[in-house]
């Protein structure tokens, strides 16, 4: 890439994940390789839901979504990914004032093409200072980087926003199976571990019922689900858990726990 390109740096590195290539790299495909394979005849979704908290906490649960992608690593070159707002309180949804995201494992550019469909909705901006520093879309790259061999992205943070208004981001740029939806979110967050599995499981299941969610207490990407499961129901996805637990079960003591859960939607036809 030429030095003209506006590339936003990783801003996370080294904090929620890895920040020195190899390792990161192998931790990377040690995750995906742990990860639980896909059941005979499934076929890799459309859609995934995925944490983002730091990868010792919450990675072997993004994993077992990231490994559901590896027959279609050649196939799949966009990823329309949304995380919700934690820095910069904005409305709607914000694209990114670059032309790439650095991690430390290279540069992924972005789909200006793309971007340029969606930032004639109305809802949908450019909010350089929404991106600098947001960790919920940066701590997905990773993995992408290391199941995909060649994508572009189109990075959106999520901010006060209607289902409907992020349900007709994801349907402009829906594509065909070249293009994958991410919905970056952590469930419940500082409860005890007891409370914290009976809310994520309630959570769950109402991901799985295609049911809107209610609260931010249930998911943090409360906004972004919501809009993935309008556009889920009107186009007959089904959806998948593969994977509910907290950071109580992976590095983190039990008294007060965040959930992770990963989901894998699929399009009408392409479930056993």
């Amino acid at each position: 890439m030429s030095a003209s390109v506006r590339t936003r740096p990783a801003a996370v590195a080294g904090m929620f994940y890895t920040g020195e290539a190899p390792a990161l790299a192998s931790e990377i495909a040690t995750l995906l390789a742990e990860a639980s394979a896909p059941a005979a005849g499934q076929m890799p979704p459309k859609a995934l839901i995925v944490p983002h908290a730091g990868h010792i906490y919450s990675g072997p649960i993004a994993a077992s979504a990231y490994a559901l992608l590896q027959p279609m690593r050649q196939q799949i070159r966009r990823v329309v990914l949304f995380g919700p707002a934690h820095r910069v309180a904005i409305a709607g949804l914000a694209l990114p004032d670059a032309d790439a995201f650095a991690t430390p494992l290279g540069v992924v550019p972005l789909d200006r093409e793309a971007m340029g469909q969606a930032v004639t909705l109305p809802q949908v901006s450019i909010n350089a200072a929404a991106h600098a520093t947001e960790h919920s879309l940066e701590v997905q790259l990773p993995f992408l980087q290391g199941i995909l061999e060649d994508f572009r992205l189109v990075p959106f943070v999520v901010g006060q926003a209607r289902p409907h208004e992020v349900a007709e981001v994801i349907d402009l740029l829906w594509g065909g199976p070249e293009t994958l939806i991410v919905i970056s979110s952590d469930l419940s967050h500082y409860l005890t571990y007891a409370a914290a599995r009976q809310k994520d499981e309630a959570t769950s299941a109402s991901i799985l019922h295609l049911s809107p969610l209610t609260e931010f207490e249930q998911a943090c990407g409360a906004l972004p689900i919501n809009g993935l499961i309008e556009v889920a129901r009107r186009r007959g996805l089904t959806p998948t858990l593969l994977d509910l637990r907290n950071s109580g079960d992976t590095a983190g003591d039990r008294s007060r726990v965040v959930g992770y859960a990963a989901f894998a939607f699929a399009e009408p036809g392409h479930v056993d």
